[in-house]
């Protein structure tokens, strides 16, 4: 049997679709079905099933794909890395949120990028969670950090850390606001008290009101900006109430830049995962990265 069909394949296994195999593995779509076709002629059964969107693996497809990718798997290590020049580093390509990829992950990383032997360069890109798993998917990247679990077998998934939601102002701010606490039906009013968020539909904000007092935000956002560090820079000046992970305000409200204007009983939480495409942890440096940031988090949480 042909190895170029069974890559093919496996990819198209996880990948769900024959346009994303294509452009993993820098084909044409017509390449991909040829292929695809030639493979299940020889073998006599279908392997998938075309769907509108993407395709679906048949019990036989399932069962190729159990007993191939990781003998596949097992050689795209030995061809990626069994003939590099021991001299020359391999290149990282990470891509997560800004702010927690700046604040935690590419300090944790930049100790894997020294000259040991077992280090590698580092390319990082910014995004939110669709921009990037829409990216790791393409090939553009190795690893991302995603608040959204990917679906599907293309991209795998693991638990980094979650980060507590806190609902903050500066203490001149606070004192104005006075200490917030709900009115008997709802949530505390909000109509004459400036929000500061990262977009127009108050992702954090609303978010927070939906755990914490099962309801919705009344007042719009006064000021927005794209950035967390740049929502807390603009709460220590006094421009309103903002709700940011403890991590990156933690030192502000330990300075008293910034106070704490809510102690729920259960904070909000919000969850990071680890994505790699399926197969690539066969990859030393991706390994050694995952393992790097999870043994890190534990530290984070």
């Amino acid at each position: 049997m042909d190895l170029a069909l069974l890559r093919t394949f496996v990819t198209v296994h996880r990948a769900g679709s024959f346009t994303r195999a294509a452009a993993l593995l820098g084909l044409s779509q017509p390449a991909v079905t040829s292929q695809i076709r030639t493979l299940e002629r020889q073998l006599g059964r279908p392997l998938f099933l075309r769907q509108a969107r993407g395709v679906t693996p048949t019990t036989i497809g399932d069962e190729l794909a159990h007993k191939a990718a990781p003998h596949l798997d097992a050689l795209v290590e030995i061809a990626e890395t069994g003939l590099d020049d021991e001299s020359s580093l391999r290149t990282l390509h990470l891509a997560g949120p800004p702010e927690f990829t700046a604040e935690r992950a590419l300090p944790a990383l930049t100790e894997l990028t020294g000259e040991d032997g077992q280090g590698f360069a580092l390319r990082a890109s910014f995004g939110n969670a669709e921009e990037t798993l829409e990216g790791l998917a393409a090939g553009h990247h190795d690893l991302a950090i995603s608040t959204a679990r990917p679906r599907g077998a293309l991209l795998t998934a693991t638990p980094l850390c979650d980060e507590e939601h806190v609902l903050v102002a500066s203490a001149a701010r606070a004192e104005k606001i006075g200490h917030l606490k709900p009115r008997r039906k709802g949530a505390p009013a909000l109509e004459d008290v400036p929000v500061i968020e990262v977009h127009e539909s108050l992702p954090f904000v609303s978010r927070y009101w939906a755990s914490v007092f099962d309801s919705r935000p009344a007042a719009p956002g006064t000021v927005i900006v794209p950035d967390l560090r740049a929502v807390l820079a603009c709460a220590v000046a006094g421009a309103g109430l903002a709700v940011l992970p403890r991590y990156l305000c933690a030192n502000a409200l330990e300075r008293g830049q910034v106070v704490a204007l809510h102690d729920p009983a259960v904070p909000p939480l919000r969850t990071y995962f680890l994505v790699v495409r399926t197969g690539t942890l066969a990859m030393p440096h991706i390994a050694r990265a995952h393992e790097w940031l999870l043994g890190a988090a534990a530290d984070w949480c």
